[in-house]
């Protein structure tokens, strides 16, 4: 019997889609799919036809957080394991935020714990109206350490204080108007949404979108002079290349 990976990959008109598939397990995150997903983010990186990453999970939720199956088998391992086993989910966060071209979560059903994180982490997040997100570590006698960092900076800190304190789970509406999802959209909707989405991307500028994208996420911590500065770099750099040249002669001539 053929058993399917738990991470199904596939590249379509500049769209690499990656489609979390443990739905019996509700794409609870092993180690295994964790690894795989970070091949999936190398692979669109180092592929020349990729444009645009879109991140969805199969079956009737996006992705219920770790495997607890393994969560429980580490309380007999060591700190050091346990620590290495942390930052393979936490570095995947930052290779989203670092891969060069835009990554948007479609999510539906239910995105909880280190699945919130996964989707929170994505540079767009298109919700289904019956979608939920929540970090319900909490309830479980765990800390929710892997996506506090993101949450804080997404919600501020008395909203995502009072998320991981009571492990509350948000409506799709709900978490929109705390910052934690870019659009929310009808349930019948939701993949022709993302479709379309990923097609406006992927007729956008590479280039442009690569330094905007590196320009937002770099502003973190920085004071508005030096993001200034930094913009004034960003914006000599996008002057220098192809696609700004094209675009501007282009829209000059119409």
């Amino acid at each position: 019997m053929t058993v399917e990976s738990p991470v199904v990959t596939s590249l379509e008109n500049g769209v690499f889609g990656i489609t979390l598939n443990r739905p019996a397990k509700r794409n609870a995150l092993s180690s295994e799919m964790i690894e795989l997903l970070h091949q999936a983010l190398h692979q669109a990186d180092l592929d020349g036809g990729t444009r645009v990453v879109l991140i969805r999970g199969a079956g009737k939720d996006f992705c219920a957080g770790l495997d607890l199956d393994e969560l429980l088998a580490s309380a007999d391992k060591s700190e050091d394991e346990n620590t290495a086993s942390a930052l393979q989910l936490g570095t995947l966060f930052l290779e989203i935020r670092r891969l060069p071209k835009p990554v948007i979560a479609v999510v539906h059903g239910r995105a909880l714990a280190g699945g919130a994180g996964l989707a929170t982490a994505c540079d767009l997040l298109l919700a289904s109206k019956s979608a939920q997100l929540g970090y319900p570590e909490i309830q479980r006698g765990f800390v929710p350490a892997m996506v506090t960092t993101l949450l804080r900076r997404l919600a501020g800190e008395k909203m995502a204080l009072d998320l991981i304190l009571t492990g509350r789970v948000l409506t799709a509406d709900e978490a929109a108007a705390v910052g934690l999802v870019s659009r929310v959209v009808s349930d019948a909707e939701l993949e022709r949404e993302g479709a379309d989405l990923a097609a406006r991307l992927v007729a956008s500028s590479a280039s442009a979108l690569a330094l905007t994208k590196r320009l937002f996420y770099e502003l973190d911590g920085k004071s508005l002079a030096d993001g200034i500065q930094l913009g004034a770099r960003v914006n000599a750099v996008a002057r220098s290349t192809p696609d700004f040249r094209e675009a501007l002669v282009r829209f000059l001539r119409r």
